[in-house]
């Protein structure tokens, strides 16, 4: 038999498993997005603590979590201390959603972030997140059941880099390697700890006002993510989200990195002629004010 004889057959084979491999994930996604059935929060505990619950979609989640029946802490990032020593003894949490997050007003070089936002961002991101699940997994153990949820960014897992946000990225990374790392030491247990990533969500923090099919509401992301607390380490709830992923991943990271520091220092410049600007105004009010 002559080589064409079997390169024919062989392409064709190779061909039809790529098909069907692609087949089966499309489906899988499918039945992840839209059919798999939500776990029973309940069943955890009764309670859940909810970080940064105030706006956007700590607020949003709160409110859903509510709608299934489950008693709420609310507390923001800067009472985490006070609700570890008061609020939460002797409650039956079942669910954590460490969603508390603080990022830079506007895109700046890594050197022109000042200590004290630094340190904002470090305590709230890092240091109050880390804290909060020390306070409720001991309480799960005890009753072999529960779910951590934490509320990373796309920043840290779908680009390759996230320049002029990098302290607000690499924050969210820790965020990400934590909830991989305790859940595989704890997943035996019956403790289910996900890390969750958005991308674009219309909130405060991403001075994003309208919603749209790719830039969800608070609402719409808490639907989603509701829907997948228990399912896995590391996840895309919201469907749209889930498809951006694919395509960044898809794009060369060179591409990636060119387009994003583009875009944030274009924003770098707007803003602190803005802010140029604003201190000048104030500067002549003090001066009009003393004469």
């Amino acid at each position: 038999m002559e080589l064409e004889d079997f390169t024919i057959p062989i392409v064709t084979a190779i061909g039809f498993i790529s098909v069907l491999k692609s087949s089966v994930k499309f489906l899988r996604w499918v039945w992840v997005m839209f059919l798999r059935s939500p776990k029973n929060l309940n069943e955890y505990g009764s309670w859940a603590v909810v970080t940064g619950a105030t706006d956007g979609i700590g607020k949003a989640l709160a409110f859903e979590l509510a709608s299934k029946g489950l008693n709420l802490v609310l507390c923001s990032g800067k009472q985490i201390v006070e609700i570890i020593d008061k609020e939460i003894k002797g409650l039956d949490v079942g669910i954590l959603v460490n969603n508390a997050g603080l990022a830079y007003p506007y895109p700046r070089f890594f050197l022109d972030v000042d200590l004290e936002l630094m340190e904002d961002i470090f305590k709230v991101n890092m240091e109050s997140a880390t804290w909060m699940v020390l306070s409720v997994l001991p309480g799960m153990l005890r009753k072999k059941k529960g779910a951590i949820l934490n509320i990373g960014s796309a920043s840290s897992t779908i680009v390759p880099s996230y320049p002029l946000f990098t302290l607000y990225a690499a924050t969210k990374a820790y965020l990400a390697m934590l909830s991989r790392s305790i859940s595989v030491e704890y997943k035996h247990s019956g403790i289910d700890i996900q890390c969750q990533i958005p991308v674009f969500v219309a909130t405060k923090m991403t001075k994003l006002k309208e919603s749209s099919i790719f830039i969800a509401s608070p609402e719409t992301y808490s639907k989603a993510s509701v829907r997948s607390i228990g399912y896995g380490q590391i996840c895309t709830p919201y469907w749209a989200h889930s498809l951006q992923w694919f395509i960044a991943n898809a794009l060369p990271d060179t591409l990636l990195n060119w387009g994003i520091l583009s875009y944030f220092v274009a924003v770098n410049k707007v803003a602190k002629l803005k802010e140029s600007k604003k201190k000048a105004e104030q500067q002549k009010t003090v001066v009009d004010e003393s004469n």
